[in-house]
């Protein structure tokens, strides 16, 4: 007796070793994963609640070859998931079970150092700290730096538009890129910018910045780069609660002091980031500053003279200034260290991201206290505090009944309440599957129709990383017009750990 297998199943199967025999003949043998155990490590991203094995990995080293794998995929009707290093905390990466997943990480050289112009030519699999390690040497860096640089890549900085601790004075990703080489879903390549300062017509490498893989696959990389600067001290400023600290980041801003960066960390993660790496952090206080000031170095002690005056009349109860260039990047050590210090204290623990005004960071510090107690989950507050881009971190066990649902209900509640108070959903995480089903909240359904339209021009049969940033899937062609109710194309499920 023979058992004869569903048409569906066999039907996937065939599609599979069609793809499977066509990234053969594009890649060497040992860059198509197609075995299960091999297919582990890209099951998931930094959003690690949710899991999914990609039907094939590719994993391709030249633009040529990536525009092939995209061209065979368009026609054979393969979803793409594109990845880097898959540090994205959305679930920017998860890979789909009838897709394919294509890794960048092999995009990993420094192609140019234009110091002349100040830029250099990378591609998108080189770390974000990798850059500024590759021109360091003449004094420069490269300003974006993400907590997670040592290991985040320069293509999934710009897929997410990320940002880090010196943003508030030199931008985010956005703010320091120049062009971009990049392929089409149908295996068109097309650049955008250069290293010119400027560039006619439509700015479409602000379009692509942040755009979380939905349009393109960025094989190049062209980034500004800066001269170190001839000074830089850190002041680091304690409080007896986070209302405190927030009023005291408000003043500094409205003086017109921009600092090189601006942090705020709560007692909970001052605590686990002391013990974590012994950087030298007062353990008697609530809140925790850390003000970098940055410039000539007459400039600089000027600033520092007007940023002790502003915190000692917003009623700090420490502070110390950096004396040294060692004991500078201590202060900054425990500040980038927070994220793992907090995997010590807690079995698990769920990294937010939304931004709010500056004036309403007390009031917004208040409620999420609030809301800790109604869910019965602690939150270690770690954030930008000089542009309002917070980082609540949902401590949980995902081991006991229901912790991951309140700490999810809690994280978007937080995201909710962003919204409300004049903020947005996201800073620098991306949208991914994280908050997509929360888009709502901030964009009403023409808005949304609008942003699809932009997808639908660049991917117009939705193939490019689907499932991710719209809380609802169109067919393309429906979308000429502005209302547009309910999907008709199937939705990408969601496997949770």
């Amino acid at each position: 007796m023979s058992l004869k297998m569903p048409a569906a199943e066999a039907h996937a199967l065939e599609r599979r070793e069609e793809l499977i025999a066509g990234l053969r003949a594009i890649l060497p043998a040992e860059s198509v994963i197609t075995e299960e155990i091999a297919l582990r490590p890209f099951e998931s991203d930094g959003l690690t609640a949710y899991r999914q094995l990609p039907m094939v990995a590719a994993l391709p080293e030249t633009t040529a070859q990536v525009s092939a794998i995209l061209a065979l995929c368009s026609e054979l009707d393969i979803r793409v998931v594109p990845r880097g290093a898959g540090t994205s905390l959305s679930g920017g990466a998860l890979p789909l079970a009838d897709g394919l997943l294509l890794g960048m990480a092999k995009f990993n050289r420094v192609l140019d150092v234009d110091y002349d112009n100040r830029v250099a030519v990378v591609q998108p699999g080189v770390t974000n700290l990798g850059v500024t390690k590759a021109v360091e040497g003449r004094g420069f860096y490269y300003a974006p730096d993400p907590s997670s640089q040592i290991a985040c890549t320069i293509g999934g900085n710009v897929a997410e538009n990320s940002g880090g601790v010196h943003c508030l004075k030199y931008g985010l990703t956005t703010n320091n890129i120049l062009g971009l080489e990049m392929v089409l879903m149908s295996g068109e390549v097309i650049r955008l910018g250069g290293r010119h300062l400027d560039q006619p017509g439509y700015d479409l490498l602000g379009l692509m910045t942040g755009s979380e893989g939905l349009l393109g696959v960025i094989t190049e990389v062209t980034v500004r780069i800066l001269k170190k600067p001839a000074s830089a001290r850190a002041l680091l400023i304690g409080f007896s609660s986070s209302e405190a600290a927030g009023a005291c980041v408000a003043a500094i801003i409205a003086a017109g002091i921009v600092p090189g960066g601006m942090e705020m960390m709560d007692r909970l993660a001052i605590h686990a980031a002391e013990a974590f790496c012994k950087a030298g952090y007062p353990l008697d206080v609530e809140a925790l500053l850390i003000v970098e000031l940055d410039g000539p170095e007459v400039e600089v002690d000027e600033l520092i003279g007007r940023v002790r005056a502003l915190a000692e009349r917003a009623g700090s109860v420490s502070l110390r200034v950096s004396e040294t260039e060692a004991e500078r990047l201590a202060f900054w050590a425990g500040r980038k260290a927070a994220f793992p210090a907090v995997g010590r204290i807690s079995p698990d623990y769920y990294c937010m991201d939304g931004t709010i005004p500056r004036h309403r960071l007390p009031e917004v510090l208040s409620r999420m206290g609030e809301m800790s107690r109604t869910y019965g989950l602690r939150v270690a507050n770690v954030f930008h505090a000089g542009d309002g881009n917070l980082h609540p971190l949902i401590l949980y066990d995902a081991n006991q009944a229901d912790e991951l649902e309140r700490a999810e209900a809690f994280g978007a509640d937080i995201l909710k309440l962003c919204v409300e108070v004049g903020g947005v959903l996201t800073g620098e995480h991306g949208v991914g599957v994280e908050k997509r089903d929360l888009m709502g909240t901030m964009f009403d359904e023409t808005d949304l129709a609008h942003q699809e339209r932009i997808k639908c021009a660049f991917d117009p049969r939705q193939r490019l990383n689907p499932g991710k940033v719209f809380p609802v899937l169109h067919n393309c062609a429906e979308m000429g017009r502005m209302h547009v109710r309910g999907g008709n194309l199937p939705f990408p499920d969601l496997p949770r750990f």
